[in-house]
C-alpha cells in the first residue's frame, strides 16, 4: 500500500468515525429524551366536582379579522368561571369596535386599552404584563388572535392540570395544514419543537412554552418578577418565562387533543424567516445549561449531515457504511416519532420525514446562525 493509499484509508476512517460518534448523540435524543412522549399516556379529562377559575388572556394588535373568527370559539368555553382578558394595544384597524359590539354580548370578555405614546415604544411584554395585572384570577392561559381552540373542553383540560400545586402547564398549538412546502417545513418544525421541549418536561427539566397555548399562576409571576430579567428582548414573554421560572417539579403538559390550539401559519418564506430570527434572539437568554443542551442537538444533526454527505463525495465505494448509519438513524426517528406525531395531531408529516429533516436542520442552524447579527425589536 503506498502512502497515498494509506492515507485515504486514514481520512475514511476519520470521516466515518466522526459521523458515527455525531450517530450516537443523535440517538441519545431520539432513544433517551424524545421517548419520554412517545410512551406518554394522555390523560383523559378528570371528572371534578371544582375546577380553578381561570383568566384567558390575549395581546391583540391589528387582529380584527382574526378576533372576529376566533373570539366567539373561546368566549363559547366549557367551563364554570373564567373571563378573557383582551389586551387592545394600539390597534389602529377596527378592533375597538369590534369588542365593544363583543362586550355587549358576552359578559366573560374584559378589554384592556393601551394607546400609544410618542415618547413610549413597548413590546408584547408590556401588553401581557397589563393583561395579568387586570386579571382577577389566579389561574391564568394565554394564547394568540390568530389562535382557536380545537374544542370547547380547552380550558377544562388546562384548569384541570393545574392539580397538586402546579404552577405551570405547557399545551401544545399545530398550525393549520395548508398547501405547499413551506406549510409542510413550517408544521414540521412546529412538531419538532414540541416534541423537545415536552419530552424535556417530562423528564423534569422544562426550558420554554410557547404563548399560544400556554398556563402559568399569577402569583408565580410577580414572584419571579415577571419580564423584568429579559424585558430588553423582544420576544420570550412565552418561552424565557418558562425558562426562567420552571423547576422539575411546577410544570405540567397538557396535550389532548381537545386542549390542543390551532395557528394561521405564514405564508411566505421572509416571513417564516423573521419569525424564527426573533425567536432564536430569545434564546440566547435561556440558562446556559439549555443553551448547551439545545444546541448540541441541533449541531450534532447538522453536522451528521455535512461529514455523511463529505464521506460519501469523498469515498462513494464506502456508500454502504453511510447508508448503514442513515438508515439506522431514520429507523429509530421512525419508531419514536410516529406516536408523537399522532399525540400532536401531524402524522402525515412522517412520509416526508427524510427530506423535512434535512432542510430542517440546514435551516434552522443557518437562520440561527444568521440570528446573532440581526436586531428585531417589533412583536408586531
Amino acid at each position: 500500500m503506498d502512502i497515498f493509499s494509506q492515507i485515504a484509508e486514514n481520512a475514511f476512517i476519520l470521516l466515518s468515525g466522526i459521523c458515527g460518534l455525531l450517530l450516537l448523540f443523535q440517538l441519545y435524543y431520539i432513544l433517551s429524551v424524545y421517548s419520554k412522549l412517545a410512551l406518554y399516556k394522555i390523560p383523559s379529562l378528570p371528572v371534578k366536582s371544582s375546577l380553578p377559575p381561570l383568566s384567558v388572556i390575549i395581546c391583540a394588535r391589528n387582529e380584527e379579522e382574526n378576533l372576529r373568527r376566533n373570539l366567539p370559539h373561546i368566549l363559547a368555553q366549557d367551563y364554570p368561571a373564567f373571563e378573557v382578558i383582551l389586551v387592545n394595544d394600539f390597534s389602529e384597524d377596527e378592533t375597538k369596535w369590534l369588542l365593544r359590539d363583543l362586550c355587549a354580548q358576552s359578559p366573560y370578555l374584559k378589554v384592556v386599552e393601551i394607546a400609544e405614546h410618542v415618547r413610549l415604544k413597548h413590546g408584547k411584554k408590556f401588553a401581557v404584563t397589563l393583561g395579568i395585572k387586570a386579571a382577577q384570577y389566579e389561574h391564568m392561559v394565554f394564547t394568540d388572535a390568530d389562535c382557536i381552540p380545537q374544542s370547547d373542553q380547552w380550558l377544562k383540560h388546562m384548569g384541570s392540570s393545574f392539580d397538586g400545586g402546579e404552577e405551570i402547564v405547557l399545551g401544545y398549538s399545530p398550525y393549520l395544514k395548508k398547501p405547499g412546502f413551506l406549510n409542510a417545513l413550517i408544521r414540521f418544525e412546529t412538531f419538532h419543537t414540541a416534541m423537545s421541549y415536552l419530552s424535556y418536561a417530562l423528564r423534569k427539566n422544562a426550558y420554554m412554552g410557547v404563548g399560544r397555548n400556554l398556563a402559568y399562576t399569577k402569583s408565580l409571576f410577580f414572584r419571579g418578577k415577571g419580564f423584568a430579567a429579559h424585558m430588553h428582548i423582544a420576544s420570550g414573554d412565552d418561552d424565557l418565562f418558562v425558562n426562567q421560572n420552571a423547576t422539575p417539579h411546577n410544570t405540567v403538559i397538557c396535550i389532548h387533543p381537545e386542549a390542543q390550539v390551532w395557528s394561521e401559519p405564514k405564508t411566505t418564506f421572509s416571513a417564516y424567516a423573521r419569525q424564527k430570527t426573533r425567536h432564536a434572539g430569545a434564546s440566547k437568554a435561556y440558562k446556559p445549561s439549555h443553551r448547551r443542551m439545545l444546541a448540541t442537538q441541533l449541531v450534532t444533526a447538522f453536522l451528521f449531515y455535512v461529514f455523511a454527505t463529505a464521506t460519501l463525495v469523498a469515498y462513494p465505494q464506502y456508500g454502504y457504511v453511510v447508508a448503514g448509519m442513515y438508515l439506522f438513524r431514520l429507523l429509530a426517528q421512525l419508531l419514536v416519532y410516529y406516536p408523537i406525531m399522532k399525540k400532536l395531531q401531524v402524522k402525515g408529516l412522517l412520509w416526508g420525514l427524510p427530506v423535512l429533516d434535512f432542510v430542517y436542520y440546514c435551516y434552522i442552524c443557518l437562520n440561527g446562525f444568521a440570528a446573532l447579527y440581526k436586531k428585531d425589536v417589533k412583536w408586531k
